[in-house]
């Protein structure tokens, strides 16, 4: 471990002395959280990768996950922190999308889950549920659609059986929830338990999922500048991360696209409509 950092540091002196004149990278967070939010979470993290590969990154936020994906076709993106299922919608349309890295979770695994939540005294019965309002991420979103109407399959219904809605980002639906305003919500799991001390509960959460991942665009990003940007993540230590968001700040593991076979089953049997139905 020693000798890997010292490798790792050795690489950064020379990338910053090395890297070309004025090169900047774009980066596109994904807009989970309020814009805000976002930016004070990764901007941490897009300093550490500045100073040791000697580049400038500049935050390109997008208000939806729709407008990432166009905007890394065009190549107007050079890295983007993704989902897996914005992971992998992208890459049927870009086959240059490369995942670098996979940000591990509070659990120290490089997955994670999606969950339905409620209100901790709603007690829904998920097996029979009809004409209930179900507040939804994005269309994109792994833990939108996809994941809720999973779950509810699992337990016996349907969520085209029931009114649905996109709210966009996830703080967005457990508040909804929480006001009353729907009966379920689906998002990711970590950020529901954030509502705990509001009354919100998960009530069916999903198998384990490839880690949100740091992709960059194979078409703009040098072979070399991708191996370093992967290093430089694997090899940060705690102390250096601590300061990083919530969702990045606990190490990362190398991710690949093979990672999102098990996904890519899943997605086949799926069909995800654009719109809310009321």
């Amino acid at each position: 471990m020693v000798l890997r950092g010292l490798a790792v540091s050795l690489a950064f002196a020379i990338a910053g002395l090395n890297a070309a004149h004025g090169e900047t990278l774009t980066f596109a967070p994904l807009p989970m959280e309020s814009p805000e939010t976002v930016v004070k979470q990764v901007k941490p993290m897009l300093n550490y990768l500045e100073k040791g590969l000697g580049v400038s990154i500049k935050i390109d936020y997008s208000s939806d996950y729709a407008e990432i994906l166009a905007k890394f076709e065009s190549g107007a993106l050079d890295l983007a922190y993704l989902g897996p299922l914005p992971y992998l919608t992208l890459r049927d349309r870009v086959a240059a999308a490369t995942p670098l890295v996979h940000f591990k979770e509070a659990s120290g695994s490089a997955t994670y889950t999606c969950a339905i939540v409620a209100p901790a005294d709603a007690k829904p019965d998920l097996a029979r549920l009809k004409g209930r309002k179900v507040a939804l991420t994005q269309p994109l979103s792994t833990c939108g659609y996809l994941s809720t109407d999973g779950l509810l399959r699992q337990a016996g219904s349907r969520l085209e059986d029931n009114l649905y809605r996109y709210l966009d980002k996830h703080d967005e639906v457990a508040l909804a929830v929480t006001r009353g305003e729907f009966d379920l919500g689906g998002l990711k799991t970590a950020i529901g338990k954030k509502y705990a001390h509001m009354g919100l509960v998960v009530v069916a959460e999903s198998g384990p999922l490839p880690g949100f991942a740091l992709v960059a665009n194979a078409k703009t990003v040098s072979p070399e500048r991708m191996a370093q940007l992967r290093d430089a993540l694997v090899a940060v230590d705690a102390e250096t991360a601590k300061g990083w968001g919530d969702n990045i700040r606990r190490g990362s593991v190398a991710a690949f696209d093979g990672d999102y076979d098990g996904l890519r089953r899943l997605r086949r049997t799926a069909s995800i409509p654009n719109n809310g139905n009321f």
